[in-house]
């Protein structure tokens, strides 16, 4: 079942209308997991940050030792010759993906064989006041020891899939998630931001999770406008005496946070301003 409507899907070398079948049964991708894909936004005639996004696909699928095949340039004319049938006010959602379709020297490695292919969704973006709630998990962040994690990985998300279902079961939206240390590294969707007596402060990047394009954004935005943002290691406890929380990925752009476990926030001025600074910089492209 498609998330989004109005879908298009590029695949062998065309434009297709509908969510069209991409992957066989025997790919490496299908029964092994060699998945990668990124995630980036169109809305009101623009698309922020997408050669970066299309960028990171590539470094992702040499991170599972799949061969990427279009250069990020060529993908980001293709998205733009996909985007053109919609319309200036439609809200799309644009995933570039890879797989391997072969098996190499063993049945676990990818062969040389890639699979590609542009899915466009239409999805609405967030109204600026759609929060969400955060609770804690049992389950934690992998590191790059034991997992792919310095790639946008399809083999990643049944771990975030636990983590959002234990929170659905308790009533929360999501969950703020740990490392392997114990110390907070992201929800588990989505980075994540905290404000503390009018100054920034996000988990610094460990390796343990993708320090989104979208957060790195944020970060030079707010300090342009001159807050002071901090990269640090934070508890769960900082996070309890937070002013304001919020969440930052390339689904919603800004998502206030209003509950994590028993504390509860109110949708402060450093999280209106962080919407404000984002779209101002993307219509100023």
């Amino acid at each position: 079942m498609a998330t989004g409507t109005n879908i298009r899907t590029y695949f062998q070398g065309a434009w297709h209308d509908g969510d069209v079948a991409v992957i066989k049964a025997a790919d490496h991708g299908a029964w092994l997991g060699s998945g990668v894909f990124d995630g980036a936004r169109y809305f009101d005639g623009v698309a922020p940050d997408l050669l970066a996004h299309c960028q990171r696909v590539n470094r992702s699928a040499e991170a599972l030792m799949v061969n990427p095949t279009i250069s990020p340039e060529d993908m980001v004319a293709l998205i733009w010759e996909g985007l053109a049938v919609y319309p200036k006010n439609a809200a799309v959602y644009i995933r570039p993906m890879y797989w391997a379709t072969d098996c190499g020297y063993s049945a676990i490695v990818p062969g040389a064989g890639t699979g590609f292919c542009i899915c466009l969704e239409e999805i609405p973006m967030a109204a600026p006041d759609q929060s969400a709630t955060l609770c804690l998990t049992r389950f934690r962040r992998p590191v790059l020891e034991s997992s792919v994690v310095n790639a946008k990985a399809a083999c990643l998300y049944p771990n975030n899939a636990r983590m959002l279902a234990e929170a659905k079961a308790r009533g929360f939206a999501n969950a703020l998630v740990a490392d392997a240390l114990g110390n907070v590294a992201e929800s588990a969707t989505a980075n994540v931001f905290m404000v503390k007596d009018g100054e920034v402060f996000t988990p610094i990047a460990n390796g343990t999770f993708l320090a989104g394009i979208t957060r790195a954004r944020h970060m030079v935005n707010l300090r342009a406008d001159g807050m002071k943002v901090h990269e640090t290691v934070l508890a769960f406890a900082d996070f309890d005496q937070a002013d304001e929380v919020f969440m930052t990925g390339n689904m919603s752009k800004v998502t206030p946070v209003t509950a994590f476990e028993n504390r509860q926030y109110q949708i402060g001025p450093v999280t209106k301003r962080a919407r404000e600074l984002y779209w101002d910089w993307a219509h100023s492209l």
